[in-house]
Order: C-alpha cells, then structure tokens, then sequence
C-alpha cells in the first residue's frame, strides 16, 4: 500500500493511492472517490480489493485544485467538500480516473468503482473510456445526467431507497433509460450507506451490495 503519481493524458500530474494483492494480480480496480478526497474510506476499499486479488488504486481528482485534499465527515468537513463540486469539470475526472486505469492496466482487465461523487465518475468511465471491464457505481446522484450515454462494459448501480439527495424517480429515470444496466435499490439505506466511518451506515445493505459488487468483477475481470 503506497502513494504513487499519475500523468494524466493532459499533463497534469496527480497523487494516488495503490493497494497489490500478495499473489498474481486477478485483475486491476480503479476506486473513485467520494467528494472527501482519497481518505481513510476510500484507501480501506482498497485494502479490501487487496485483500481479495485486485491491484487497486484511487487517484485524487482535486489534486487539480488542492493537492492531497481529504476530510472526515462532521459538519464542517462536509461543507468545505461540497466547495470541491460546486462547478465539477467530469471531463478531468474522467481524465484523471484514465490515467488510474492505466496505471493498472499490467494487472488484467480493469474495473472501475465510485462513490458519491464517484458514483458518477464510474458511469463516465463505462461510457466514455476504453481499456475498462466493468463500471459500478454507488450513489452516483448525477449519473441521471448522464443516462443518454451507453456504457461500452457491464454497469452495475447501487442506490439507497432513504436516500434524500437522490430520490427514486432519480434512480428510476436511471433505470428506464438504461436497462442495459444493473441496478440496485436497498430498503432502508440512505445516502453513504456502504461507508462504516458515516452515520448513515447501513450494515445490512453495505454487505449484499459489496457481495454483488464483487462477485460482478469476479465475472468480468477474471
């Protein structure tokens, strides 16, 4: 587990963070990040691809406006996060999440997985980048945005049923427009649901989606 830089193909240079399994890899997995940075969350969703076979890794996408940002999630922290997105240029952070899977790419087939913010950065990935396997996304709240592009891989969605910033007729518009997509509803989970350091943990939703998720790039990276 260690830092490592990236060279995005524009030529901004930007940190991450990379987890290799102890054996041959069974693929590569680009872990996107919430709006709280590369933080103690982000890299244990690392560790836990580690742990499982995967060479995982999860640039920081603000680096391009603060270097090495991350934060916790009281109140103030999540304020100043939302700053991070007030204007969000997704075509850098699908720039920036490129350069993670190539960085990756001498692993195997690469997957890409987002949270929140990231969410939507996965989808971005499915749809606009080659050289990735597979897409999942959880509460990606902007991916509706974006549902008129088709993802070129297999794209699997995790949404919260309590989730307030994304409510179901955000999922189900999701739905209607690409049921080439899987996507998944969880009774009772709220935004942030797989995150164990946030109040809105959802112990029950975050084990299924986490076992749909790998068993997912188990299907497709292996």
């Amino acid at each position: 587990m260690t830092g490592v830089t990236l060279s995005a193909s524009d030529g901004h240079k930007l940190g991450a963070y990379r987890a290799d399994p102890e054996a041959d890899p069974r693929g590569g997995v680009v872990v996107v990040q919430e709006i709280f940075g590369v933080n103690t969350h982000i890299r244990s969703i690392c560790d836990r691809l580690a742990e499982i076979g995967y060479v995982a890794i999860a640039p920081a996408l603000f680096d391009r406006t603060e270097r090495g940002f991350q934060s916790g999630y009281a109140p103030e922290e999540v304020e100043r996060a939302r700053s991070f997105i007030a204007d969000p240029d997704w075509d850098a952070f699908v720039r920036d999440t490129d350069a993670a899977r190539a960085a990756v790419a001498g692993a195997g087939k690469v997957g890409v997985i987002g949270f929140c913010m990231g969410g939507t950065v996965a989808f971005l990935a499915a749809t606009r980048l080659d050289g990735v396997s597979a897409a999942c996304g959880f509460y990606g709240g902007r991916i509706a945005a974006f549902a008129d592009e088709t993802p070129r891989c297999a794209t699997q969605l995790h949404y919260g049923a309590e989730d307030h910033g994304i409510p179901l007729s955000n999922v189900e518009s999701v739905r209607a427009q690409r049921p080439d997509c899987d996507v998944f509803v969880y009774d009772g989970a709220g935004h942030g649901f797989h995150c164990d350091e946030r109040a809105s943990f959802h112990e029950q939703a975050s084990q299924l989606a986490w076992q749909r998720t790998t068993a997912f790039l188990a299907a497709h990276l292996e």
